[in-house]
């Protein structure tokens, strides 16, 4: 794409940058700005005020300047006069840490320097519903098995397949489109990429499917767990680290267990290590713990993990190896921040491939039906609460991830947190009025 630009705005037709950055909560903000100006915002930033978003800053501190990476810039394929490109956030001349992108890019350079390429693919599950957010859009999608429903995918075929063009335009590798499992959900997915280029593409593909969705007069949602009794919105991340290259993948190993190399091995050493204190960020609002936490759904199964174990090719569990040289975490949820669960993941792993870490036992049996027989695993947080309490109790994970990003975080989420605390609820009056 080149480092201009100008020179792409020129080449392409280009008449507004979308200046974008991602705040602590996954909002993503950004200025439109003129293709006639894009070359000062690429040289010193499009001006933000940091508080007014949510990042832990005051309305005392300087300008952030969020300064476009050219590498990342994506042409709206349903709005080709205006381009989106992901930002790095500074402020007096210095990166600020607790932005999520820098934070990601600080961990692939750590990874970088102990010969470690990062590869990552996401599943991003979301729901078609209502512009009021109170129903599924098709009100024949009602099935109890509902997953790869051929006529309810069909009969939204016109937005499924114009995000599918838009995809295979940008380059993206999209393979495979479907129903998922709870009435009104989709999932859509593109191919395996190294782990920034990953979370710029997840970053917009939510801005992309809300914005095609929006078109057909529908509402996209990612959240965790938009209807009670319904399948939640998971977003799978499938983990592989290659050599410095990015040729040769380090996790493959053929003569081990599963084809999981020993550097693998570790690497999921320290997702299971971490898994509570993971939560925190792979599952980051209320409503998450809505999904990892689900009684089952409608279709029998929730497709969720609670309990930290491992596993072959079995889906009941947290974390699957469903081929050699990769391995999938199943805990994230739609909420996740693109950035952060990149991130976090890669923090993780870090400190298992440098402490060794062993996974521990792996099970295979189906956690949905057995899962009580399991002992010794741990339980996954039943709340933000108490993830944001393991967090917290992590030293080691909070100190990879950033001690500036890692207090920011706490203390914000710590805020949301006491919010919804506060928050009359209908339930409290149907439970407690008469007591």
């Amino acid at each position: 794409m080149g480092n201009d630009l100008a020179a792409f705005a020129k080449k392409n037709g280009v008449k507004y940058f979308m200046i974008s950055y991602t705040d602590l909560f996954g909002g993503q903000r950004a200025k439109l700005v003129p293709a006639q100006a894009i070359a000062d915002m690429q040289k010193d930033g499009a001006g933000f005020a940091g508080f007014a978003t949510w990042l832990d800053l005051t309305p005392a501190h300087p300008d952030m300047l969020a300064v476009p990476d050219p590498d990342s810039v994506i042409q709206l394929p349903w709005k080709p006069e205006v381009a989106w490109v992901a930002a790095n956030c500074i402020m007096d001349d210095k990166e600020v840490d607790q932005t999520p992108r820098n934070t990601l890019r600080r961990l692939i350079a750590e990874a970088a320097t102990d010969g470690m390429h990062i590869k990552t693919g996401v599943e991003a599950e979301f729901f078609l519903i209502s512009p009021d957010g109170k129903a599924i859009s098709d009100e024949y999608d009602t099935a109890s098995k509902p997953c790869y429903d051929q006529q309810a995918v069909m009969r939204r075929y016109d937005v499924i397949a114009e995000i599918c063009d838009h995809m295979l335009a940008l380059g993206w590798g999209a393979y495979q489109n479907d129903h998922e499992d709870a009435n009104g959900q989709f999932e859509m997915n593109w191919a395996f990429d190294d782990a920034l280029a990953t979370a710029d593409k997840h970053s917009f593909f939510k801005f992309m499917v809300k914005s095609v969705a929006e078109k057909h007069g529908l509402r996209a949602t990612f959240m965790p767990k938009p209807f009670q009794g319904l399948t939640g919105n998971g977003c799978h991340a499938h983990i592989s680290v290659w050599d410095k290259a990015g040729k040769i993948n380090v996790f493959a190993d053929n003569a081990m267990e599963l084809g999981l190399s020993a550097k693998g091995r570790n690497f999921l050493g320290g997702i299971m290590k971490h898994a509570s204190a993971l939560a925190a960020i792979t599952n980051p609002t209320v409503n998450s713990y809505k999904r990892i936490n689900a009684p089952r759904t409608i279709s029998g199964a929730t497709w969720a993990p609670n309990t930290v174990t491992w596993t072959g090719n079995n889906r009941t569990h947290m974390v699957r190896v469903p081929g050699p040289g990769r391995f999938e975490l199943r805990l994230p949820d739609g909420a996740a921040n693109p950035y952060l669960l990149q991130a976090v993941i890669i923090a993780a792993g870090l400190d298992g491939i440098r402490s060794k870490a062993d996974p521990g036992k792996r099970h295979d049996i189906d956690m949905y039906q057995f899962g009580h027989t399991v002992k010794g695993a741990p339980k996954l947080p039943l709340n933000l609460l108490d993830a944001l309490r393991e967090f917290d109790k992590d030293k080691s994970l909070k100190t990879a991830l950033g001690e500036e990003f890692s207090s920011a975080y706490l203390k914000l989420k710590h805020q949301e947190w006491n919010s919804y605390a506060s928050h009359f609820t209908q339930w409290e009056r149907d439970h407690t009025l008469d007591i």
